[in-house]
């Protein structure tokens, strides 16, 4: 059949509107993709920015554990939960035809009420008084800090049908051993950052990585299924600490005690591993509760141990003895004479603890009997500059290498600026402050034959994903010689053997060494206050290989004001302790006691 050009025509002008049509379909399929695949992300920003249709929420993660040297939890984060309702929802929830009449208001918020601790009258008089203040009010507040218990009970009552619910989660902190080594824990402030103790000086190793969760939503505020993007929160790490807790319980009851027994303002007790540094207890009276801050004064929110500071009177009379014995010009029999009154060429007047006549003194009986005049005179055998320098090495003057917050120095003055009466009395402990931490580690050096381990509390960061990071292994430094220490070690035993409170300070079964101190306790102004002291006792055992430094303080007794205050309190430390780590008995006698005198 031949084509007309009638026919031709229309055909024609299909074929031209179908690939017009073809056309304009294929831009917009083009269009489509741009928008929705290749140029998707840009568009969803701008969407989010412009259109307000994007939302993000904030994923807690949890701060991480403090934990004992075995393990023990001294601090962790928790979930609780704060419960709230929608007010202007619940005639919506009561409309709902699928809902079961016991699910009605009436009765429902008995059944809320029961679970939060509340009355359903009570429940039902505050949402009335809500709406009737705000008939379209979306939020009534509940309750706070929910436990999981208590969440799942409401969680089941809004998954059956009360969609006014809503619980909301976080994070809070609790202390499970409350006061146990509390100052050494720290605690949070209300914004969640560490206040003080290892809260504060393991914040790194402790604090979370947030995550998130971002969607979009339409319109009317329903998430767009499939637009959820999440970051997961990371969990800060756990804290181990070299803290034995269980000794740190029992010697924080012990030292409460027998500091009450003495009316004294507060008492340490602390135990150093004598061949690692490690702190294994740090017992204080008061000592904060991190559950209940507000229930402890607040000068005792912060470790006594580290940020006290005192003149440690006779407990460095042993330094004395060390420097003149390492710089070669006495050992532990050279002898002084000493009356318990003299006075110095200089003017210096300087009196004993007790009275007596002219004694011929050996260095070892000078700290036996704890000779002011006599340490006055053995200090003179060397230049001051060199004494100063001597307690310097002993960490006089300087924080531990802990840094724990709040720690103290001490205070040591240059040997230019010492006076008169100061030229002496830095012999026996006077003149220049130190921490009970510094004691510990002065001690800790003579145990371990000169040779200072630098203090440590920390063992190790665990990370989240399982990663154990080691603390910095501690510095070692030889401070006196060997046999320095093995002198000054021999003359510490024959104190604990021969001095005043042998018999108050004995542990049956082992050898031990020991000295005390007693000095005026400082007003802060420069002066002393009057009849009252810092006292103190430091001491290891067992004398032949020593293993545990203990250090006992009390600041102000007031039933003894002496260092003999603290000899109970020694004795139980030290006991306890050799009974905890299992230390066996000492084996080896001691050797023959050391004369007092020439």
């Amino acid at each position: 059949m031949m084509t007309t050009r009638a026919t031709r025509g229309p055909r024609r002008r299909t074929v031209v509107a179908l690939a017009v049509v073809l056309i304009v379909l294929t831009a917009f399929v083009v269009r489509l993709v741009d928008i929705q695949v290749v140029s998707a992300d840009d568009h969803v920003s701008d969407s989010l920015e412009v259109g307000n249709l994007g939302s993000t929420t904030a994923i807690a993660g949890n701060r991480g554990s403090i934990v004992d040297a075995d393990g023990t939890v001294l601090a962790a984060s928790t979930l609780v939960y704060d419960a709230q309702l929608s007010p202007s929802l619940i005639a919506v929830v009561d409309d709902n035809e699928k809902n079961p009449p016991e699910y009605l208001w009436a009765e429902a918020s008995d059944k809320i009420a029961a679970i939060i601790g509340t009355t359903g009258e009570e429940l039902r008089a505050d949402v009335a008084a809500n709406l009737e203040e705000n008939p379209e009010s979306q939020y009534l507040f509940l309750k706070s800090g929910l436990n999981t218990e208590k969440y799942l009970q409401l969680k089941e009552l809004k998954d059956d049908g009360l969609a006014y619910l809503a619980m909301k989660s976080r994070s809070v902190r609790v202390y499970p051993n409350g006061a146990v080594a509390g100052t050494m824990v720290g605690f949070l402030n209300g914004d969640g950052e560490g206040q003080y103790g290892v809260e504060r000086m393991a914040g790194e190793c402790l604090a979370p990585t947030d995550g998130s969760q971002t969607y979009r939503t339409g319109k009317d505020g329903v998430v767009i299924p499939g637009s959820e993007t999440t970051t997961d929160a990371v969990d800060g790490g756990t804290v181990q600490l070299t803290l034995n807790s269980d000794l740190n319980w029992y010697l924080q009851q012990m030292v409460a005690e027998e500091a009450q027994r003495q009316g004294a303002e507060s008492a340490t007790a602390t135990v150093v591993e004598v061949k690692t540094g490690k702190i294994r207890a740090a017992a204080e009276w008061p000592s904060v509760d991190p559950n209940n801050v507000d229930g402890t004064p607040q000068d005792y929110w912060k470790s006594q141990i580290f940020s006290k500071t005192f003149e440690p009177g006779s407990t460095f009379k042993a330094v004395t003895a060390a420097t003149i014995i390492d710089q070669g010009v006495a050992d532990w029999s050279t002898g002084v004479t000493a009356e318990s009154r003299e006075y110095f060429p200089n003017g210096a007047e300087i009196n004993d603890p007790f009275s007596h006549p002219k004694y011929s003194y050996t260095l070892a009986g000078a700290l036996i009997d704890s000779s002011n005049v006599a340490l006055s005179k053995y200090g003179e055998m060397v230049a001051p500059e060199v004494r100063h320098d001597y307690l310097a090495k002993f960490g006089v003057g300087q924080k531990t290498p802990i840094a724990f917050p709040g720690e103290e120095p001490g205070e040591l003055h240059p040997a230019s600026e010492w006076d008169n009466q100061s030229l002496y009395t830095t012999t026996f402990g006077q003149h220049f402050t130190i921490t009970a931490a510094q004691l510990a580690s002065t001690y800790q050096t003579f145990a371990n034959d000169g040779e200072r381990i630098d203090l440590s509390l920390i063992e190790s960061c665990t990370q989240a994903d399982g990663t154990v990071v080691e603390a910095d292994a501690p510095e070692h430094e030889q401070v006196v010689s060997e046999n320095t220490a093995a002198q000054v070690q021999r003359m510490l035993e024959n104190v604990a053997v021969q001095g005043g409170l042998s018999e108050r300070i004995e542990v049956p079964g082992y050898r031990i060494a020991t000295k005390t101190g007693t000095a005026q306790t400082q007003d802060g102004h420069g002066g002393y206050k009057s009849g009252l002291y810092d006292v103190s006792i430091v001491g290891y055992a067992p004398a032949e290989d020593p293993e545990y430094v203990v250090v006992v303080t009390m600041d102000e007794p007031t039933k003894l004001r002496t260092s003999a205050a603290t000899a109970t309190a020694f004795q139980k430390a030290m006991t306890q302790v050799l009974k905890t780590y299992r230390v066996k008995p000492s084996t080896e006698p001691m050797d023959e006691l050391l004369p007092k005198f020439k």
